[in-house]
């Protein structure tokens, strides 16, 4: 019952420096990443190409992308929400991109608005020339589904929702999908409820 192996992907560098209040420099992100490496984190999410007027401490993704070191098995992944944000991404030479493209939605209606300002379905929807687009190019999507164990806006969040995102992700095209605790309160049944849904959909190795 037990899975052979665990893989961690660390996202600080992208999710926990973007909530940052003070700008951390450049060759600080860089360095963060080149230590997870050095660490034996074989899967980073380096940064996100999302607007820098939303998102400032993102402003530099480009050049932290430039900078990082690549290393062999290492994955490097960014989050991109829109098309805009891929074009960015692949305006890079081609040795600097990213090797996985990261979409996001909520299980949580209430959140997908508080957070989006859009449903679920039509954020969903939104990704789907990302996720073409990225594998014109080679590269693997994965999308993460937020508030899947529950919300701060709704409270709980039901296994059935969270297997509609999982199928809206899989009709997209998205490859890998992760179950996500945004707030901090799963319990092991409740994980094991949604995951069951997303085995429906997705073989284990990409739940």
């Amino acid at each position: 019952m037990f899975p052979s192996h665990v893989t961690l992907v660390d996202v600080g560098p992208r999710d926990g420096l973007q909530n940052e209040a003070q700008p951390v420099a450049t060759a600080y992100k860089v360095e963060l990443v080149h230590r997870l490496q050095e660490a034996g984190v074989r899967e980073i999410e380096v940064t996100s190409f999302v607007s820098p007027k939303w998102v400032p401490q993102m402003a530099d993704n480009a050049a932290v992308m430039a900078a990082v070191e690549r290393r062999p098995g290492v994955r490097l992944s960014a989050l991109v929400p829109n098309m805009k944000g891929l074009d960015a991404a692949l305006a890079l030479p081609p040795e600097q991109w990213p090797d996985e493209v990261v979409v996001f939605g909520a299980a949580s209606e209430a959140f997908s608005q508080r957070n989006i300002n859009c449903g679920i379905e039509e954020s969903i929807e939104r990704f789907r020339p990302v996720v073409e687009a990225a594998h014109a190019q080679g590269r693997k999507v994965r999308g993460a589904i937020s508030c899947a164990l529950g919300c701060p806006y709704q409270g709980e969040v039901k296994p059935d929702e969270v297997e509609r995102v999982v199928r809206l992700m899989k009709g997209i095209g998205v490859d890998h999908c992760g179950v996500a605790d945004t707030i901090g309160v799963g319990t092991p049944h409740r994980v094991q409820a949604a995951m069951e849904r997303a085995l429906r959909h997705y073989p284990p190795v990409e739940v």
